[in-house]
């Protein structure tokens, strides 16, 4: 057997792996009440308490609203499933397989891609339905969902990385970096009418770019071009994988 084709085997034997704890947090975890609570109600929360008592149009906070669903239904699994796994003490039987580190995160990460994605499209069909907002670029907001919780779901295993007795404690530490990110990346008002320092922040939140691009998806004006959408959601994807693989392996070794 030629080493090139050993490497593909590889390749295939870690892409199956990875599928396989897709489908385990599938079944196990995804209709926990966790994992609805922070990644549904509390979107549906925050899209009242904006849009009650001010006079905007409904169709205008369409796009928020899914991009504000995409951000916290995708980045939600992650920080729950590994801390249930390390409290069952299922964890350790996971990075004892064949498999490895990446594979067995990048299981995670397509866990928080899928539910993310799938989620998202309920407020895309009540927007549709129930308002006047209608669909200018199907690539655009299509792109804007994938990538976004591609990106999201991978920020979310980063934030699983430290060791914790239970999911309470890695979600006051998510909450804490999501929710300061959601109110400076364009979801309530857009971009270019927040403040100056608001506008210098913003940039630094990946969720601002899969909202720039869910705007232009219907149609409003974007802040950013779509090709600095494209590539900065690419960028930050990678960068909070290769952080997660770093920071679950630091912990791991140190036996925490």
């Amino acid at each position: 057997m030629t080493a090139q084709s050993e490497t593909a085997r590889t390749w295939r034997r870690q892409l199956r792996g990875a599928l396989v704890i897709f489908k385990k947090n599938a079944f196990l975890y995804y209709l926990k009440p966790p994992v609805l609570i922070f990644g549904i109600l509390f979107p549906v929360f925050f899209f009242f308490t904006f849009k009650l008592g001010r006079p905007v149009p409904v169709e205008t906070i369409v796009p928020g609203m899914a991009a504000m669903g995409l951000w916290f239904t995708a980045s939600a699994v992650g920080p729950l499933v590994t801390p249930w796994e390390r409290t069952a003490k299922t964890y350790e039987r996971l990075i004892s397989t064949p498999l490895s580190l990446p594979s067995i995160l990048a299981g995670d990460v397509i866990s928080g891609l899928v539910f993310g994605a799938c989620l998202s499209v309920i407020p895309v069909l009540l927007g549709l339905g129930l308002t006047d907002a209608s669909i200018a670029s199907m690539p655009h907001l299509a792109a804007g969902i994938v990538l976004g919780a591609l990106c999201f779901a991978s920020l979310g295993v980063l934030l699983a990385a430290p060791p914790a007795s239970g999911p309470s404690n890695i979600m006051l530490l998510s909450n804490l970096v999501r929710l300061p990110l959601l109110f400076v990346s364009g979801v309530f008002l857009p971009i270019a009418q927040m403040p100056a320092w608001a506008r210098w922040i913003a940039p630094l939140s990946p969720l601002s770019y899969a909202c720039a691009l869910i705007r232009s998806g219907f149609g409003h004006t974007a802040f950013f071009p779509p090709w600095l959408d494209l590539l900065m959601l690419v960028g930050f994807t990678g960068v909070f994988f290769l952080a997660s693989c770093y920071f679950h392996r630091k912990w791991r070794v140190k036996g925490l």
